[in-house]
């Protein structure tokens, strides 16, 4: 049995301008201690899948199908669950660490309650617990910088207590959302060989949300290519670089700096990404695809052999 199951996952929001389709009819399988890269533009659905599987999306949402963690429906569990298997069961590593922290709280507050709500650990417990995680993540002077403010850290630290708060627990699966974004590329290397090291270590799932193709390379297992909500390409990391099978990955990768191509022009996606006030009755990459054919801008691809596009591969540029 797959560790989290989602299945034919839709999400719509509810605005002035009418129903925004920002996830439709998305399923990928995890399975224990598994890497998974969720990539794409902004706007692709990447982060509301995300906010789903943890029961925190927005109060205009609408969300339809399954999402199962070790067999049992999260759409479908009491708020009282839910709020069980966050954190102690599944975690999630939010991009924008200054909001994600309380300014008013210490660091030994913020993680060692989350420690006392859902283990019962007393106050010294839960301080022992906050200091082994932030040595674990590689706070220096950790014993000193308990009673620290986030104002107090730098970014890439604030990171890394973004990073301890999502472990403290030891989940069994961790939603990495873009972790690395607005850190230099030191700081970037840094941040995900540490989560490597962690997810070698506890043999937690990790699904990674990013556009950073650069960080998927050397972190994940497979890969999962997202495009105006909806699901272009599925298949092993080394495969997506090595063979990529539908024109919006090609594009994407084309988009890459490579070291050894220093004299090589970068080629961008033309166009803008998709309109998503009304559900995709074609191919929603078709206005923006160098090889789109008539048909393309007239029927919804079926995702088969993973990808989703009519066009064979050998045809495209």
């Amino acid at each position: 049995m797959s560790l989290l199951s989602v299945e034919n996952l839709q999400i719509r929001f509810r605005t002035g301008d009418g129903l925004v389709h920002a996830v439709n009819d998305v399923s990928f399988d995890m399975a224990e201690g598994q890497k998974l890269a969720l990539v794409g533009e902004s706007g692709s659905g990447k982060s509301q899948i995300a906010l789903a599987i943890m029961g925190l999306l927005a109060r205009n949402a609408e969300v339809a199908g399954k999402v199962r963690f070790d067999g049992r429906d999260l759409l479908s569990l009491p708020a009282s669950q839910l709020n069980a298997l966050r954190a102690a069961q599944i975690a999630l590593i939010f991009q924008d660490p200054m909001s994600s922290l309380n300014p008013y709280m210490t660091i030994e507050r913020q993680l060692g309650e989350v420690v006392e709500l859902h283990e019962g650990a007393s106050r010294a417990e839960a301080r022992k617990r906050a200091l082994e995680v932030m040595e674990a993540v590689r706070i220096p002077d950790a014993r000193n910088r308990l009673r620290a403010y986030p104002h107090e850290f730098s970014g890439g630290m604030r990171q890394r207590i973004v990073i301890a708060m999502a472990l403290i627990c030891r989940p069994r699966l961790i939603l990495a959302d873009e972790p690395t974004t607005a850190l230099d590329v030191t700081v970037q290397a840094q941040i995900m060989a540490l989560l490597d090291e962690i997810q070698r270590d506890l043999g937690t799932a990790v699904l990674l949300i990013t556009h950073d193709l650069g960080v998927v390379a050397g972190f994940c297992d497979d890969t999962m290519v997202l495009y105006g909500g909806r699901v272009m390409e599925a298949a092993p990391t080394p495969a997506i670089f090595d063979a990529p099978g539908h024109p919006y990955t090609r594009g994407l990768l084309r988009a890459v700096p490579r070291i050894t191509d220093g004299n090589v022009t970068l080629s961008a996606i033309p166009g803008s990404p998709p309109n998503q006030t009304a559900a995709p009755r074609a191919c929603p990459f078709a206005p923006r695809c160098v090889d789109a054919i008539p048909a393309c801008h007239e029927m919804l691809p079926d995702f088969r052999e993973g990808r989703a596009c009519i066009r064979p591969v050998e045809e495209l540029t």
